[in-house]
C-alpha cells in the first residue's frame, strides 16, 4: 500500500482500482445490451418459427326457431342457449343468474316444457320450438300467468319474475289443482331472492283454477 492509499500497481502498470471499475463498467454494460435484445421481439429462424395469431374458434350453423320465428346464426358448438339467446338474438328477457342450473332466472320452453337455458346448448335446440318470455303473450294480451302475476303484484325487483312465469305458465297448463304445497315443491327450481313467494303462489293458484 502506498503512502497515499493507492493499492499498488498490478502487472502491465493498472492500479487494481481501474481494474475493478474498468470490470464493474463492462458488465453494467453487457447487461444493457442484454435487456435491450430481450426486449426485441424474436426473430423468425429455423427453431424459433414466427408467431402465428391464434385462429378463430370453430363455428357451426344451427338455425333455430324461437316465439315463433326462424333465426339462423353460427355460434361455437359449447355456446349455451341464454348466451344465444343474449347476446346473438338481444333477446334479453331471459336472465342470466346462476349461470349453473340453481336459480331458475334463465328458464325458457322448449316444445312446452320448462328447460333452463344457461345448461341447454344452443345446438341442442335445432328443430325444437323455443319460447322466451318475450313470446309468452299474445300480442297485447297477456298470458293469464302473466296477468295474474300483475294482480297479485307476485314480484319485487323483477330479476327473476320471467323465469317465475315461464315456469309457472309450463306448470299449469296442464290443468291439474294443486295445492299451495305442491305448488312450492313444483316451483322449488325457482328462487326469488326478494321472498316473493306468498303473491307466487296465489298467483299459480288462481291460474290454474281458471
Amino acid at each position: 500500500m502506498s503512502v497515499t492509499g493507492e493499492a499498488p500497481a498490478a502487472a502491465g502498470g493498472v492500479s487494481r482500482r481501474t481494474f475493478l471499475t474498468a470490470t464493474l463498467a463492462a458488465s453494467a454494460l453487457l447487461l444493457l445490451v442484454g435487456a435491450s435484445t430481450a426486449a426485441e421481439p424474436v426473430a423468425a429462424t429455423k427453431n424459433h418459427p414466427p408467431m402465428l395469431p391464434t385462429p378463430p374458434a370453430d363455428t357451426v350453423p344451427i338455425t333455430l326457431t324461437i316465439n315463433g320465428k326462424t333465426h339462423r346464426l353460427e355460434v361455437e358448438p359449447r355456446v349455451a342457449l341464454l348466451d344465444a339467446l343474449r347476446e346473438n338474438l338481444h333477446l334479453t328477457g331471459t336472465k342470466k343468474g346462476c349461470d349453473h342450473g340453481q336459480c331458475g332466472a334463465c328458464t325458457v320452453h322448449l316444445d312446452g316444457q320448462s328447460a333452463l337455458s344457461c345448461l341447454t346448448l344452443a345446438v341442442m335446440g335445432e328443430g325444437r320450438q323455443i319460447t322466451t318470455i318475450e313470446g309468452l303473450a299474445q300480442g297485447d294480451d297477456l298470458h293469464p300467468v302473466q296477468a295474474a302475476f300483475v294482480k297479485h303484484d307476485a314480484f319485487q325487483c323483477g330479476y327473476c319474475t320471467p323465469g317465475q312465469i315461464m315456469a309457472a305458465a309450463a306448470l299449469v297448463q296442464d290443468k291439474q289443482k294443486r295445492s299451495a304445497a305442491e305448488i312450492r315443491e313444483a316451483m322449488s327450481g325457482n328462487l326469488c331472492r326478494c321472498a316473493a313467494y306468498p303473491n307466487i303462489i296465489a298467483a299459480i293458484q288462481e291460474t290454474q283454477t281458471a
